[in-house]
């Protein structure tokens, strides 16, 4: 027995030094959630069980502004829906991991998938950027290869924003957002993403299994 729990121990990944910033996220903002997983997902309820990840850059080049444009709960502007956008994590240029939600709560940063998939956000301006930044995604990789070790997510839902429509998990009920998705971690960006995971969970001797699969999605 002691020989399986020192081999289970050496099976984890390390959990990375992760700094807790929350965003407000009352009353108010969790029943907002609730609601919005009711009108886009059938389900009555703003708790998060997570199957997914998925990364994001912010679009812009401070931790603070990407910050404080997720503090605000105010309709986002691209879709003007309550509650406001969020992710729960953002790593930044230094490497610097901040957690913004608990990771039980929904938070609104991928159509269709809010409901089971935790987001990422990266500071910066394009894949390519945060690909090149050593640190960043140093910092980037170890907090999704634990995330997926803490809650048995496999390779195949480990996805950029940009290959939302095509996963599996992927749901929305409200007709016109039903293709809707964005830019960011397109597929080839993501297939570098995830070959540098494979080989950070190698050095564990984590097993994570293929990368996700092309999916029609009819948009």
């Amino acid at each position: 027995m002691v020989a399986l729990a020192v081999a289970l121990v050496l099976l984890a990944p390390p959990k990375p030094h992760i700094v807790w910033k929350p965003i407000p996220f009352g009353t108010k903002r969790i029943a907002e959630t609730a609601a919005y997983a009711q009108r886009h997902y059938g389900i009555d309820s703003y708790v998060l069980q997570p199957r997914a990840i998925v990364e994001h850059y912010t679009a812009s080049s401070t931790f603070s502004s990407a910050y404080n444009t997720f503090a605000a709960d105010v309709p986002d502007a691209e879709l003007h829906q309550l509650p406001g956008t969020c992710a729960h994590f953002i790593v930044d240029r230094d490497g610097t991991i901040y957690q913004l939600v608990r990771l039980d709560v929904m938070c609104r940063h991928t159509v269709g998938l809010n409901w089971a998939a935790l987001g990422i956000e990266h500071v910066g301006l394009s894949d390519a950027q945060v690909l090149g930044d050593a640190a960043q995604m140093r910092a980037s990789l170890a907090l999704t290869l634990w995330l997926m070790w803490r809650y048995h997510i496999r390779l195949a839902n480990v996805i950029g924003h940009n290959e939302s429509l095509t996963s599996p998990l992927h749901k929305e009920l409200y007709g016109p957002w039903r293709c809707q998705t964005h830019g960011d971690w397109n597929r080839a960006d993501m297939n570098v993403y995830r070959a540098r995971l494979v080989a950070l969970a190698r050095r564990y001797g984590v097993g994570v299994g293929p990368p996700p699969r092309r999916r029609a999605t009819g948009c």
